[in-house]
């Protein structure tokens, strides 16, 4: 059994295609940190690696395997979403909004109620985080408006041809589901061929969803990022 580094400020991710699976009892934990440091998020995301936590936890670094990705080009539209989405569309008080209100999506992401989860992984430190990545251009929120209100939502990380996804949130049943089937449209306009979906959920799997394994996304990453 290995050790699962510890990481400093300075300190570089362990190579996931290298150094996989350090404690095979944590599959996927590839380090740990005592806060995300700056600078740390985006070379996260650009080795393959995304924080996930709770409050009163290190910050654990995982890149698990096999990894859930969607391809935007084989989203899964059932007849009652593409009906929904058709219905949206001819409502003139609603509309898709691409980084309008960054803020606003992570912070709703944070405090939506969800089924078997108590509490949230999306704490100040993460909220933070990410708004720095926004500011900088490799952070983006998708927000869904209805009548003026925000019903759904997500927020996701970009670099080179990958999204990563992050969370979504929904006000209103599918609210999400609009949110993601946008989030795969504008992946396609901008040429981006795979959205990272990291955790595998029947609600995602459903949306066409499928696994990779860990050296075929993070082959598949390097190519994005070239």
């Amino acid at each position: 059994m290995g050790q699962i580094a510890w990481l400093g400020p300075h300190n570089p991710f362990p190579n996931p295609l290298i150094e996989t699976d350090p404690d095979p009892s944590v599959p996927g934990l590839i380090a740990v940190s005592e806060r995300i440091y700056p600078g740390q998020l985006a070379r996260a995301y650009q080795s393959g690696i995304f924080p996930w936590y709770s409050e009163n936890q290190p910050v654990l670094w995982w890149s698990p395997d096999p990894r859930m990705v969607l391809k935007p080009s084989a989203f899964k539209c059932s007849d009652s979403l593409r009906k929904m989405i058709r219905l949206f569309c001819q409502n003139t008080n609603s509309q898709i909004a691409v980084d309008a209100d960054f803020g606003a999506v992570i912070r709703s992401c944070a405090t939506s109620n969800r089924k078997d989860q108590d509490g949230t992984w999306i704490t100040h430190e993460i909220m933070d985080a990410y708004a720095d990545l926004h500011e900088r251009g490799n952070a983006h929120s998708i927000a869904v408006i209805e009548d003026g209100q925000m019903t759904g939502g997500l927020y996701c990380v970009a670099f080179g041809g990958m999204v990563f996804g992050e969370s979504m949130f929904s006000r209103k049943t599918n609210a999400s589901k609009i949110a993601l089937a946008a989030l795969s449209a504008w992946c396609l306009q901008n040429e981006i061929s795979m959205i990272d979906c990291q955790q595998e959920t029947a609600h995602l799997l459903s949306l066409g969803v499928a696994p990779i394994t860990r050296q075929a996304f993070l082959e598949q990453l390097q190519i994005s990022l070239n």
